[in-house]
């Protein structure tokens, strides 16, 4: 059992699970007090996002036991404490019931058409560990989108359904759109970090990645080239913070300080020891500092409720 929970990344879902629920009860309803997804689709919708990210996680490590018996040998579980058949068997089944899941909501809130959203999430996903992520780049990109996804679909049911239909008046019409641009720079934050991340994990796990012939970024142009690509991608990041910072937070001075303090600062810091990152005992501290920031990042959105 300890093992299954590892392999789907148990402490990664909690993170999500927290990210969906703070971006309804904290982010959302902080500037509306209309909602038109009820908390019944809500967890259903969110159920079938862990799911279906759950089943990304067995299958990429299904396609990467041998990378990781070199990279991390004491994170395989598949083929030691989980038979690759139990793994396949898993992830069917986690997948399916993702998608059962994500359909039946889609229905419910009146959008059948958003069940392609998990189809495709679910296929991108498989497509990733078997071949994408073997690609330069795109294996990055597709994961950072997968993620950012999560968080925009919360935005999307709860402003698309049925009873969103119906006009609420004029003030209503900005609360929506006030809710839906603090989504997106959310979504924003969580892409670019994610690509960071993703870039990152690359260049730790260049030895196993090396070793299987994929075609990863660091293999491709050289991990000196692709540690300047994840800083270019950090400042793009850190431009995005100040921005943010200054056009939109400066009449919320508790979350501008927090941002500062929390988000900004740690993300300059970061940069600098990207810059100066040599040995893979250092990328593996970026990636440990990145998951903070990340994590100060989604509880920010607790400001926007209590401020």
């Amino acid at each position: 059992m300890i093992s299954f929970l590892k392999l789907i990344r148990y402490k990664n879902l909690l993170m999500v699970l927290l990210t969906l629920v703070l971006t309804k009860y904290a982010l959302i309803h902080s500037f509306t007090s209309v909602s038109f997804l009820s908390d019944f689709l809500f967890s259903v919708l969110v159920l079938s996002i862990l799911c279906i990210t759950a089943g990304g996680y067995i299958v990429n490590d299904i396609y990467d036991v041998e990378a990781d018996k070199i990279n991390k040998p004491d994170k395989v579980f598949i083929g030691n404490t989980i038979s690759a058949k139990n793994a396949w068997f898993g992830y069917s089944i986690i997948t399916i019931i993702g998608l059962v899941l994500g359909i039946y909501v889609s229905i419910r809130n009146g959008n059948n058409t958003y069940s392609f959203i998990f189809v495709l999430t679910s296929i991108g996903l498989y497509l990733y560990s078997k071949q994408l992520k073997k690609l330069p780049l795109l294996g990055n990109l597709t994961v950072a989108l997968f993620i950012s996804l999560s968080i925009f679909l919360i935005i999307l049911f709860e402003d698309s359904g049925e009873k969103a239909q119906i006009s609420k008046g004029i003030h209503s019409v900005f609360e929506q759109i006030n809710s839906f641009i603090a989504v997106l720079i959310y979504s924003i934050f969580s892409f670019l970090t994610t690509l960071i991340r993703e870039i990152v994990k690359d260049i730790e796990d260049i030895k196993g990645d090396y070793a299987l012939k994929m075609k990863t970024l660091p293999i491709v142009i050289g991990i000196n080239r692709t540690n300047r690509v994840a800083v270019f991608v950090t400042a793009i990041l850190f431009a995005f913070l100040i921005f943010i910072a200054k056009e939109e937070l400066t009449k919320h001075p508790y979350i501008l300080v927090y941002t500062i303090l929390f988000m900004t600062l740690p993300l300059a810091g970061f940069l600098y020891k990207l810059w100066n990152a040599k040995t893979t005992k250092h990328y593996q501290q970026l990636s440990k500092l990145l998951k903070l920031i990340m994590l100060f990042g989604i509880l920010s959105m607790l400001l926007f409720k209590i401020t």
